[in-house]
């Protein structure tokens, strides 16, 4: 079976190596170890030395030196909208302070879809509406992976 021991960033390998690609939800694209199939058929384990942070569009260099594109999947999110910019920051702030994966898309916010963090925006004067869409959320601070947990 073919393996993949590497992520490459979006932009930084020819789209002529691409002989397949997966579509892979955020759960996914943190996962270190995970049996995947590309649309085309392509079989490989995704093997990686540390849980990764892959972002759309990312590659996943096989043993062979081919490259399988990653798309990610279309989830169900809450897209967040404020009256300004200082509004907008100050739920940024809450949203972080409660350690919720968040897509920054400069005038709005995208997030998982929660009825109870949905209420919590609403309460501090935020605009919601569902979407379905790719969910692509900044990594971690404090490295490429995803946000670290830590106690208060």
């Amino acid at each position: 079976m073919l393996k993949s021991h590497e992520v490459l960033e979006r932009g930084s390998f020819d789209a002529a190596s691409v002989v397949d690609r997966v579509t892979i939800d955020l759960e996914d694209r943190r996962r270190r170890r995970l049996a995947l199939e590309g649309e085309g058929g392509t079989s490989f384990l995704l093997d990686l030395p540390e849980v990764p942070s892959i972002r759309d569009g990312d590659g996943l260099k096989l043993t062979g030196g081919q490259i399988v594109l990653v798309r990610a999947a279309e989830e169900r999110l809450l897209e967040i909208r404020a009256d300004d910019t200082a509004h907008l920051v100050r739920i940024t702030w809450h949203l972080g302070n409660r350690h919720l994966p968040t897509q920054l898309l400069g005038d709005r916010l995208r997030i998982r879809a929660d009825h109870v963090i949905e209420q919590m925006v609403k309460g501090l004067g935020g605009r919601t509406s569902e979407v379905v869409a790719a969910f692509d959320p900044e990594s971690g601070a404090y490295g490429a992976g995803p946000v670290h947990h830590h106690s208060h």
